[in-house]
């Protein structure tokens, strides 16, 4: 299984996942299908290898360059089949439209019916087949009500599997909580994507460095964030993705994840694990404590770098996902 980054808009990420052998290609949130986001120093896709982490076929381009989908597709040499969507919102679904249209036949999957260009509707642990590509069906309400988060693995295979998160987790944080209760989005976060393998995790947008930065507020004497803080930083610096995380690593130092252990966990139990994040937010019921986390953190991402509406729309209007208002 080899796994494409392609980075796009401002900070979200896209997957192409490919089957080796089959030479069949699955699709995430394809947010815009014609354009992926030049990096600094062209630096456009990345290859990640599961069993070795190492990020391989870079491919460079002019920062002009309206890279496409399509054409990695192309140059990979696979036949894109399907598409994962984690939600909804227009930044991990707006491409399936165009993408739909460019390749008759193309497969839109997920949970949600407001996802664009939706062929078929997913339901928590159902599972899927990609040649030898296995993808288990994980509802994780939490940043919206039908975000679906994806679990791939492959049978004897020395890779190991990978989570695609979504909103719902991300390096060090989550998304949101927009359409759910706090009990739900716990249920999400500890007990449905906690209690998976801990390797490989690849969320929807690059917020590591804001995401570490609250959870060093939260914990400021915990060396994991103190470390992964000062590597983010480095990453930032040289325009290099922190992506992807793993589950392993998360638990150490992303403050969502570390409300509670889930119930019948078999990892054990630890005082440093919850004490400081209780006593940051003053609660004890883990659902509680990701409601004041969930709460601090807007409080914090507002005061570091407040986005005007009219930024947001700028923005949707510069990769073209709004129109220009025609003159009367």
């Amino acid at each position: 299984m080899k796994v494409k980054v392609i980075p796009v808009l401002e900070d979200n990420y896209m997957y192409l996942v490919i089957e080796e052998h089959t030479r069949e290609a699955v699709a995430v949130d394809v947010a815009v299908p014609k354009r992926a986001r030049p990096l600094p120093g062209a630096l456009c896709t990345r290859a990640w290898r599961p069993n070795t982490g190492s990020h391989l076929d870079h491919l460079h381009l002019p920062n002009s360059h309206p890279f496409q989908l399509l054409e990695i597709v192309g140059r990979e040499g696979v036949s894109l089949t399907t598409v994962l969507t984690t939600h909804h919102h227009w930044d991990h679904a707006r491409g399936n439209t165009e993408l739909a249209r460019l390749l008759p036949g193309l497969v839109v999957l997920g949970a949600d019916e407001r996802i664009c260009a939706l062929t078929r509707r997913l339901v928590h642990g159902e599972e899927l087949r990609f040649g030898a590509i296995h993808v288990r069906c994980l509802l994780t309400p939490g940043h919206t009500s039908g975000h679906m988060s994806y679990f791939l693995w492959e049978d004897e295979c020395l890779d190991p599997p990978a989570v695609f998160s979504g909103d719902a987790l991300s390096v060090a944080g989550c998304g949101s909580r927009l359409e759910t209760t706090a009990q739900q989005m716990y249920h999400s976060l500890v007990e449905t994507l906690g209690t998976l393998p801990p390797e490989t995790v690849f969320c929807g947008h690059e917020h590591t460095l804001g995401n570490l930065e609250f959870a060093q507020k939260v914990e400021p004497c915990n060396n994991h964030v103190k470390a992964k803080l000062s590597w983010a930083k480095k990453r930032d610096e040289d325009d290099v993705p922190t992506v992807p995380s793993t589950l392993g690593e998360e638990l150490l130092y992303n403050p969502f994840l570390r409300v509670a252990l889930p119930s019948g966990s078999h990892r054990t139990p630890s005082p440093c694990r919850e004490e400081p994040v209780h006593k940051f937010t003053g609660k004890v019921a883990p659902a509680e404590v990701l409601e004041v986390l969930c709460r601090e953190r807007a409080s914090f991402e507002r005061a570091a770098e407040p986005l005007q509406p009219q930024a947001q729309a700028l923005l949707a209007l510069q990769w073209g996902l709004l129109s220009m208002p025609r003159p009367k």
